[in-house]
């Protein structure tokens, strides 16, 4: 785009790239963001107009939070810059609490913070002449192409992820990889191995300790693939303090998060930065290629389907009863049935959101004092805007519009930022998420086998045991922890002194939670998390209270 503009009799005084920008935006004006490949936010003022544009990518790599009072405009890519200026006060959003509550994380445009916005992905904000005003230059394409054959789309997809791989590649500094195991990081090690005249230094992370540790460990998938490219592999093996991190690392997150891929994703990267100042990972391919098992619903419910009546009903009253755990093979298993069986027969939207939500409305209505916030619900306006005829990539849209932007990505951003690490993702280039996005189910997902499309894309590219594998999460044996180790700070952060001081719980409903999940009655892994963790932020945010004071508190429970 530099060598275009020249020629187009653009002077160019610096080598940066965010000079090409403002030349686009001379050149073809908002329509500049729609030439733009890769990450970025972005805020340009043209001085001669007056007026302010702000730019958000197309996937929502990047976070850009807004204040408006009618007085300022205030944009930034972190809410605790905003919370810093005079007159902001950090707040509890009732209605951000309730999707908090949903999901274990809060979608665009809302933010945990009252009165803080989070501009969507692939929308420009301008401001001139004292209006505002937001607009989206970007879809995900809504219907899919049936014109090619599956050899042609698989021969496609190769082609796509190599050459994303390879663009992202550009770097004038250390450049390095993750490296889990699982297909998509080690697919994005093998094309940077083909397109690298040295070694690709790749890093992996496992966790130390007993079976539910061991459950998580992904070093030997990760090893396997480092030695087949030739990689310089690096390997840290943990037991973190995880109650000296949660503090710390919700400060960065700015919003609470149930996910805890945050804290692997923040070890992993303090790791790589002693190296690398560059990382690719390989974030975004379950959501493209279809690789959560809840995209499978549809195709165990048809079996489901087929079953006397009788026989429906005795499964379903016998899921209710199966115990629940994530950190064995077993249990693992038995969650996932328990999951499927409690939820077969409700309509597909229904299915779906149960498969997603952290707490349900009812289970929500119980644990709040106050009524529930009603005044958005994301999942249902993200189906409203899937408008597309097939199902699986209606997930895929509505997985694209809420948690890849504002969980799993706002998570890899904060926490490889939080250790200066410039984190990218080449498997959400847009034009490789355009091709998926018109990829028909059938193509995408065969029978029950996940990712199909994108394993017969790497057939020659992967070992047959790394495209064999079973979806594994980037996550850490938290579940167990909760039980363990790290029951003391559970029953501090949640107690009935500390839950009544905070105002928004009822304790029995709490103290219910914490009893079923230590029985393996329920897996309550996130719906904990979720209530931990807003008690930590609202400790650091609410009460103006610094991670390092919360963590000693919490140190001092614990010992």
């Amino acid at each position: 785009m530099r060598d275009e503009l020249a020629a187009l009799g653009h002077r160019f005084k610096t080598g940066s790239d965010s000079e090409t920008i403002l030349h686009l935006y001379e050149q073809y004006g908002d329509d500049c963001v729609t030439r733009l490949n890769g990450m970025y936010a972005f805020a340009l003022w043209d001085a001669r107009r007056r007026r302010l544009l702000v730019g958000r990518d197309r996937l929502g790599v990047k976070p850009i939070y807004l204040w408006n009072d009618g007085r300022r405009l205030v944009f930034a890519s972190e809410a605790k810059a905003i919370l810093a200026l005079p007159g902001v006060r950090a707040e509890l959003d009732p209605a951000a609490l309730s999707s908090y509550l949903a999901l274990g994380y809060v979608p665009a445009p809302q933010s945990i913070f009252r009165g803080i916005r989070k501009l969507p992905p692939a929308t420009l904000l301008s401001a001139e002449n004292g209006r505002v005003s937001e607009r989206r230059y970007w879809t995900l394409p809504s219907e899919v192409d049936r014109s090619r054959s599956e050899d042609d789309w698989v021969a496609q997809i190769r082609a796509r992820l190599e050459e994303s791989v390879r663009m992202q590649m550009v770097s004038d500094v250390p450049i390095g990889a993750f490296l889990s195991g699982g297909v998509d990081s080690s697919a994005v090690v093998a094309f940077m191995s083909a397109h690298s005249d040295h070694p690709v230094k790749t890093y992996a992370i496992g966790f130390g300790g007993g079976e539910a540790e061991a459950f998580y460990n992904e070093l030997p998938f990760a090893r396997q693939v480092a030695q087949q490219f030739g990689t310089e592999h690096h390997e840290i093996l943990v037991r973190p303090d995880v109650v000296s991190l949660l503090p710390r690392l919700l400060w960065h997150m700015d919003e609470p998060i149930a996910d805890t891929a945050f804290i692997t994703t923040y070890l992993v990267s303090q790791f790589a930065r002693k190296d690398v100042t560059v990382i690719l990972s390989g974030v975004g391919g379950d959501e493209l290629f279809g690789g959560y098992r809840r995209y499978l619903g549809s195709h165990y419910q048809a079996y489901f389907d087929r079953l006397p009546n009788g026989l429906r009903r005795a499964a379903s009253a016998l899921g209710e009863k199966l115990p629940s755990d994530r950190h064995s093979p077993l249990f693992n298993a038995l969650r996932l049935a328990k999951g499927f069986l409690s939820t077969a027969g409700l309509p597909f939207e229904e299915r779906y959101r149960s498969y997603v939500q952290v707490f349900s409305d009812d289970v929500a209505d119980a644990l709040l004092r106050a009524p529930r916030n009603r005044d958005r619900d994301p999942l249902a306006d993200a189906f409203r805007a899937a408008t597309g005829s097939d199902e699986i990539n209606r997930i895929f849209a509505v997985d694209a519009q809420t948690q890849l932007p504002d969980d799993l990505l706002l998570l890899t951003d904060k926490m490889s930022m939080a250790v200066s690490l410039e984190c990218r993702v080449p498997l959400l280039d847009h034009e490789l998420v355009e091709l998926a996005a018109r990829m028909p189910h059938e193509v995408k997902i065969r029978g029950g086998r996940l990712k199909h499309a994108m394993k017969a894309a790497l057939k020659d590219v992967l070992p047959p045991n790394i495209l064999r594998r079973k979806k594994r999460g980037f996550g850490t044996p938290m579940g167990a922890w909760l039980k363990g180790e790290l029951a003391p700070m559970v029953r501090d952060l949640l107690s009935a002194d500390a839950v009544a001081a905070r105002g928004l719980f009822r304790h029995s409903e709490v103290a219910a939670l914490i009893a079923a999940h230590d029985a393996n009655r329920i897996d309550g892994t996130d719906r904990l998390l979720t209530l931990l963790n807003l008690e930590i932020w609202a400790r650091i945010y609410l009460d103006r209270r610094s991670p390092a004071d919360v963590a000693d508190e919490l140190k001092a429970v614990a010992s």
